[in-house]
């Protein structure tokens, strides 16, 4: 309950701009005017950040972008150095900034998703700006049913 409460904490704002659709063990799924998607904080973060780190899977109906990850990293990385998720034995390289990522392409997107629905944890590594190694490591208990359940409300 207490991994809930901080949960919905994370994505904390303005109550009548956000549709909570459901909570699924470690993961949610909300609604707003412009998305849904569905969102989770890191078991383990491997920085103490000014920011609370998450990983979310987003649709954006005007957009046309369905099923689209973006980690925000626990703490800001090396931009020389490159962002790894890897989920079970699958390896992705990701794209971004010194503390978002994403899937390179709407094809990386959709092996990731299909690794998160069957994948039992994942880690995103990085190198940290002060050129130290770090991870951030999720449960995906509980994913796949708030990432359908984001994409159903899309949907309508």
């Amino acid at each position: 309950m207490k991994a809930v409460a901080l949960l919905l904490l994370l994505v904390a704002g303005p109550a009548a701009a956000r549709e909570t659709i459901g909570v699924y063990k470690g993961w949610a799924a909300f609604r707003d005017p412009d998305r849904c998607y569905a969102i989770a904080q890191p078991v383990v973060a491997g920085g103490a950040a000014r920011w609370r780190p998450f990983a979310s899977v987003g649709n954006w109906p005007a957009k046309r972008l369905r099923a689209s990850l973006h980690v925000r990293l626990s703490r800001e990385r090396s931009r020389a150095a490159p962002v790894t998720l890897t989920i079970g034995e699958r390896r992705f390289e990701l794209v971004g900034n010194a503390v978002d990522a994403w899937a390179a392409d709407a094809a990386s997107d959709r092996a990731i998703v299909a690794a998160l629905r069957s994948g039992r944890s994942m880690s995103v590594e990085a190198v940290g700006a002060s050129g130290r190694p770090f991870a951030d490591s999720y449960a995906l208990s509980g994913a796949a049913t708030a990432i359908d359940a984001a994409v159903l409300a899309c949907a309508g």
